[in-house]
């Protein structure tokens, strides 16, 4: 006896990986389109459905399931398997045909044959998924009503509830049948469920002239292009894996709403572990954090790009702030606390004389190229090192696009950046003061000299003195950009170390242990500047930052925090160089003590880099091979560390003597970060 079988179709524009696939276009027309199109070939269903969530979000699908006359039903948005009940309820539909919205190439023959089985024997649920054999896109699934009914009916789990079927395959009470195919296809990729999978189903149909071919003709086109499935296959995996954390989900999520992904470059998770990296942190204590599984980790590597020198959640820190919190934190009036560590920063740096608040980085450096620009009425700028994402920094490369490569990533595009500004900065390398010398004496309005003091590598033959008194003989403002290395080695600034005080100071990052705080100090006769120019922002006067910053300076005095996390700091320095001398591994350890570095002198250097982060990450440990030190941090969690990064550059090794890198890599090469020079 035959039986009337419904075709209910799932489908949705909010998809977290891949939003809006079933409206993306192949040959013209919308997926879901090609879907249905394909699946009314069938000879064996009565009807075709397409259930969708009931919701504003998926009225551009709803429009263009009506314009092209087919059936619709309107149902819960994440419980799946009620949409279904209801829908078949509706329709009296008595045997269902499941297939999901991200199958565009679902073939109306093996539909049929799925039919046939399901008619000859009084089966409750039939399908191709159990033990699979076709290929991933060509899912296949009919149930009865009545089993239907009996699972919306008890309270199954969340992922049940959005899977529809789980229950069926699981349950022993169920009449069940799997049907498969002689040769296993399993491993082919042909769903919809990431850009990767639109690219490879592009080329497919654009292979064929109409939408009217079968698994066979696919079959041969898969084997004359079969590097190119299994490479698009290992791309889409990478996002898709079941195994997909919170986080890696909610990666792809992001990149949907927010433009680059993320708010900050270096938190991007591409940078870390492709496809691999938790992103989202639920809560962070001392030296730990816990992601959106509440998976916990040991964080040994950039704490928070530096900003969390007392460690995260500090709780006389976050005391203060609440504190403060509870009695408001903006008003009409301006707050005592700005006053207060305004004065604080100078009683610090006995050569600046007044203080400009901010709340960033970037913000402060263009405080303090706006206040020497002001002051010397010349534009042009000297640099050495990373100093922000503005106009007048990135027009380096407008001149040369090769400019920034030492500085911050290589061949940098300049797009939006204000043309004009073309020929008005000028790089130069950490201790090379014959160029920097040069470059002053052939462009007479250079004003500004712009640096960090150190980063990698220490002065030699004297180069910030020389620097210092350069700057003086031309009347050349000298800016120290400090808001990565203060308050690390020295309180207040890393200058104080080398005796060298600039005419202009950026601190920040560390100075609010994780609120958002940044300084600029100067000597008066610059910062006075600011009455002959406007500088000036709503949110630099609000309370939060000012308090956390007058309470994590009150710890780092009382705890001398810099000696702390550099002695850390050279521990571990000593400890990467004796690892690799134990594995006969060449590494260059460079950088301050409490925030150091290494790179392994080899061509894959990017590889080992990723694969120190893939099996750390195994261990629990968020690493790298760049480690911001706090001190929250001790030796028992450090030599945890080192212990797994043995074993690891014993792997690294064998690699240098022949083995394959990349046969160990579960994601490829993470992205290049920052170059720093100095």
């Amino acid at each position: 006896m035959n039986k009337e079988i419904y075709a209910i179709v799932q489908a949705r524009i909010g998809s977290k990986r891949f939003r809006g696939k079933v409206l993306k276009k192949i040959k013209g027309e919308e997926a879901i389109l090609i879907l249905l199109n394909r699946l009314s070939r069938s000879k064996k269903i009565k009807k075709i459905i397409v259930a969708i969530p009931k919701s504003s979000e998926n009225k551009k699908l709803k429009r263009l399931l009506i314009k092209n006359n087919y059936s619709i039903f309107e149902g819960s948005q994440n419980n799946v398997l009620n949409r279904y009940y209801e829908c078949a309820k509706k329709f009296s539909a008595q045997h269902i045909l499941r297939i999901t919205g991200d199958c565009p190439l679902v073939d109306p023959q093996l539909v049929d044959k799925a039919i046939k089985i399901y008619n000859q024997k009084k089966y409750d649920y039939v399908s191709n998924i159990e033990n699979r054999s076709y290929p991933d896109g060509m899912d296949v699934e009919i149930f009865s009503f009545k089993v239907l009914n009996k699972a919306n009916k008890l309270n199954l789990s969340t992922s049940d509830k959005e899977h529809v079927t789980n229950y069926f395959l699981r349950s022993d009470k169920i009449k069940k049948k799997n049907f498969s195919q002689e040769k296993d296809f399993s491993n082919i990729r042909i769903t919809l469920d990431t850009k990767y999978d639109y690219i490879l189903i592009k080329k497919i149909f654009n292979h064929f002239k109409n939408f009217r071919f079968n698994l066979s003709d696919l079959m041969n086109f898969y084997f004359k292009n079969k590097k190119t499935f299994i490479e698009l296959k290992k791309m889409s995996e990478q996002i898709n894996s079941t195994r997909l954390t919170k986080g890696q989900k909610t990666w792809e999520l992001a990149k949907e709403y927010i433009a680059g992904g993320n708010m900050l470059f270096s938190k991007r998770p591409d940078a870390f572990l492709p496809g691999k990296w938790p992103s989202y942190f639920r809560k962070a204590k001392g030296c730990e954090i816990w992601d959106l599984d509440n998976k916990k980790y040991y964080d040994m590597s950039i704490m928070g790009i530096g900003t969390s020198i007392l460690g995260y959640s500090n709780p006389q820190v976050d005391t203060a702030v609440k504190k403060r919190l509870s009695k408001g934190n903006m008003s009409t009036l301006n707050c005592l606390e700005e006053v207060n560590l305004s004065k604080k920063l100078i009683e610090m740096h006995d050569w600046a004389d007044q203080v400009r608040l901010a709340r960033s980085g970037g913000e402060a450096n263009a405080i303090a190229v706006r206040l020497a620009r002001a002051y010397t009425n010349k534009t042009k700028i000297a640099f050495c090192g990373y100093h922000g994402w503005h106009d007048w920094y990135l027009a380096a490369n407008l001149r040369n696009n090769k400019n920034l490569n030492s500085h911050l990533l290589p061949s940098l595009k300049t797009a939006g950046v204000y043309k004009n500004l073309k020929g008005s900065i000028f790089p130069f390398n950490y201790n090379d003061f014959k160029t920097l010398k040069n470059l002053v004496n052939k462009n007479k309005d250079i004003g500004i000299i712009k640096m960090e003091v150190m980063r990698s590598e220490l002065p030699k033959n004297n180069f910030l003195k020389k620097v210092r008194k350069l700057a003086d003989d031309k009347n050349i403002v000298l800016i120290f950009d400090e808001c990565t290395s203060g308050f690390r080695e020295c309180l207040g600034g890393i200058h104080k170390k080398f005796g060298v005080n600039p005419d202009v100071l950026m601190l920040g990052k560390a100075l609010g242990n994780g609120y958002a705080i940044t300084a600029v100090l100067g000597k008066k006769k610059i910062m006075n500047s600011i009455k002959k120019t406007f500088i000036s922002s709503t949110f630099w006067t609000e309370s939060i930052g000012p308090t956390a910053a007058l309470k994590t300076i009150e710890i780092m005095e009382k705890k001398k925090s810099w000696k702390y996390i550099t002695n850390l700091g050279v521990y571990i320095k000593k400890n990467w160089i004796k690892l690799a001398k134990k594995h006969k591994l060449k590494i260059k350890v460079q950088g301050i003590s409490a925030l150091c570095t290494f790179n392994f002198k080899s061509k894959y250097h990017q590889a080992y880099r990723t694969y120190i982060t893939q099996e750390m990450l195994r261990k629990n440990f968020l690493a790298t091979n760049m480690i911001y030190v706090s001190i929250a941090h001790n030796k028992k969690i450090i030599d945890q560390y080192l212990s797994h990064l043995d074993r690891i550059f014993s792997i690294i090794s064998k690699c240098e003597k022949g083995d394959d890198i990349f046969k160990y890599l579960e994601t490829k090469v993470s992205e290049t970060d920052f170059a720093r020079l100095n």
